[in-house]
């Protein structure tokens, strides 16, 4: 992720073919590698229908696991003081970033336990950070030598033990981050000062990587970041972009995100992710992604975080609510461990979620957007719909004092609308109020009795 945007340049179009790899038989629709002709794609049903995902930020970052996954170029590049005087006080004069590598070890590491983990969650995709802007490769990359998984640190592939393990042990879509661009990497840095006429690291890192990631784990999400400020023709996206809808071998159920060149977020694309914790609280007219994380400060572990700097269940619960009302998906993120373990106050919020979501899934899950997004009368309302069931979920945050919840938006139907409780189950007294709505008189429970702890959800059926 990015803690800000990089300066875009406009420059002549470079037209370079794109580097393609052997192709499986092609499908019928074909895709010109052209914005106009990949923007027409229409996104795959399942990621509208799926709603919640998990992101995960792990690579050599999580070794300093000190202040933010963008740990080196904050030391090195930027030279902030606390992290100078962070490398002062714990590594020798000689330490280089590199060295955090082979102490990168993953020790702990249990594809399987995660799978369970991110099961119970509700999560219905996960998307692992394939490799970050440090460059270091979670796979034993063919175009990342000595700087990946299997050479150094794990010594193991880890994308590939947890897409077994994901698709072995869950009903989860197994998704992929991948930075175009590197920090560091003297190709790039070449480039660059060439104002990108060069293209030496694209076609010699980028893409054969692009090419090499999507034949060998067949990710259902290609969620790329960190174009470092050159324009997707420098990267080729399209021409990527283009072989991925028409050839790869998962042409028909992939889905891609919006950044893939300086000034293509929010514009270009499969989904619009627009910025990083983009929630937007209004109805778009483009499916979009929320992507955020527990940890406010960081998106990598980090050993220095307080327990303020969690978002609590509440927020969590908040986030997807009124993320989902707008149309969006949730791409919640956690940092595991340099080890490999996922720190107990993430899966706590995970597990809470997904106790959360058994309850009022209903609700969130393959829902539609309604004509109201939140309510006019009552604050923390928020709307989504099932149109062919002739349903309205209604989903509050605070349970009202009085036990009676008046909505300003739904308007009844005689003899028809029926109020439920999801979790509780049987009918509700209510009270037509005309165009000012309705009124519903909740059940009166015990805090134990509450059928789940941090918002509900009313069932409305045949309301207007």
């Amino acid at each position: 992720m990015r803690p800000r945007e990089l300066p875009g340049l406009a420059l002549p179009l470079l037209l370079l073919p794109p580097l393609l790899p052997p192709c499986p038989a092609r499908s019928a629709a074909r895709f010109d590698p052209t914005w106009e002709s990949l923007d027409a794609r229409q996104l795959p049903a399942w990621f509208d229908q799926a709603k919640f995902g998990i992101f995960i930020h792990w690579g050599v970052f999580s070794v300093p696991s000190f202040g933010s996954e963008w740990f080196w170029w904050y030391w090195q590049k930027e030279k902030i003081l606390k992290y100078v005087e962070f490398m002062k006080d714990n590594y020798p004069p000689s330490f280089k970033y590199e060295d955090f590598g082979p102490l990168f070890t993953a020790k702990f590491f249990n594809a399987n336990q995660w799978a369970d983990i991110f099961q119970a969650s509700g999560a219905k995709y996960i998307v692992l950070t394939s490799k970050h802007h440090e460059g270091f490769t979670l796979w034993g990359s063919e175009y990342s030598w000595n700087w990946n998984a299997i050479d150094e640190g794990p010594k193991r592939d880890i994308v590939k033990e947890l897409e077994v393990a994901i698709r072995n042990r869950t009903d989860l879509r197994f998704g992929l981050y991948y930075s175009l661009f590197e920090w560091f990497h003297p190709l790039f840095l070449e480039d660059e000062s060439s104002s990108f006429h060069k293209r030496q690291f694209p076609v010699s890192k980028t893409l054969p990587e692009l090419y090499e990631l999507v034949n060998a784990y067949q990710p259902e999400i290609l969620w790329s970041d960190g174009d470092g400020g050159a324009p997707d023709q420098y990267w080729n996206s399209t021409g990527f972009l283009a072989w991925l809808y028409n050839e790869s071998p998962v042409r028909d159920t992939v889905v891609t995100n919006d950044r893939w060149g300086a000034g293509s977020i929010c514009k270009h694309g499969g989904f619009y992710t627009c910025s990083d914790r983009y929630n937007p609280g209004h109805l778009l007219p483009h499916k979009w992604e929320n992507c955020m994380t527990i940890d406010k400060l960081s998106w990598g572990y980090r050993r220095d975080a307080g327990i303020s700097d969690y978002l609590t269940i509440e927020e969590l619960v908040k986030q997807l609510v009124e993320t989902v009302s707008c149309g969006g998906n949730l791409l919640m993120n956690i940092g595991p461990t340099l080890d490999g373990t996922i720190s107990v106050v993430f899966e706590e919020r995970l597990r809470q979620m997904g106790s959360w979501l058994r309850v009022n899934g209903e609700a969130i899950y393959e829902t539609h957007t309604w004509r109201s997004q939140n309510d006019t009368v009552t604050p923390d309302v928020w709307y989504t719909s099932k149109p062919k069931e002739k349903l309205v979920y209604a989903l509050f945050l605070k349970w009202p004092t009085s036990g009676q919840l008046f909505l300003g938006q739904p308007k009844t139907i005689l003899g028809a609308t029926q109020v439920k409780l999801l979790g509780h189950g049987q009918p509700l007294n209510w009270i037509s109020l005309g165009q000012n709505g309705i009124m519903v008189e909740l059940p009166q429970l015990t805090f134990p009795q509450m059928p789940c702890k941090w918002g509900w959800a009313l069932a409305l059926t045949n309301v207007i």
